[in-house]
């Protein structure tokens, strides 16, 4: 605001200087206008320019850039206009993926719930069992969540063993005489 008016008062002074005895030349308003154009300050420019065109209504130099200057504030303002809606399309989206997240939360829920209720039906009474033969897959008492029972372990450690391999290391190139001097530039 106050570069603004500055802007005006300095061209007002060249225009009434008393030196001069003719008002500031046209060309005079176009580099104003121009440089504030460069700089992206579109309505100082504007406003520069506006006040060239009405001391100089047919100048062709400041018709040319009031237009380029009309031109580039639409553009701002379509700019503006398109940021407003992606940011409205991207909310939009937000809400959806955190209803989405939601429901999904609600029926790991569910699910979770339902696994628990069937837990206690699964598992069987010894008395339950015939002959007193367990299957490796039942278990005699419950398992606290993120724990293993006894067989899961065997059968976990089973599958790595048969994984594993030696290590084996083999020098790579001819073995190194220990009295030559190691080069380190």
């Amino acid at each position: 605001m106050t570069s603004r008016l500055l802007i005006s008062l300095s061209v007002l002074l060249l225009a009434w200087q008393p030196a001069r005895a003719q008002l500031a030349p046209a060309v005079d308003f176009f580099n104003s206008g121009a440089q504030f154009y460069i700089s992206n300050n579109i309505p100082q420019a504007k406003d520069v320019v506006e006040m060239g065109l009405k001391l100089y209504p047919d100048d062709d130099k400041l018709k040319k850039l009031e237009a380029l200057l009309n031109q580039q504030q639409q553009q701002n303002q379509q700019n503006q206009s398109q940021q407003s809606k992606d940011n409205q399309k991207s909310q939009q989206q937000k809400s959806n993926d955190q209803k989405k997240q939601d429901e999904q939360k609600q029926n790991q829920a569910d699910q979770k719930k339902a696994e628990q209720q069937k837990q206690p039906e699964q598992q069987k009474s010894p008395a339950d069992k015939k002959d007193g033969q367990e299957k490796p897959d039942e278990q005699s008492q419950p398992v606290k969540p993120g724990e293993m029972t006894p067989a899961e372990a065997k059968r976990l450690l089973d599958a790595q063993k048969d994984n594993e391999q030696l290590l084996q290391w083999k020098p790579e190139g001819k073995p190194r005489d220990p009295s030559r001097p190691v080069k380190d530039w």
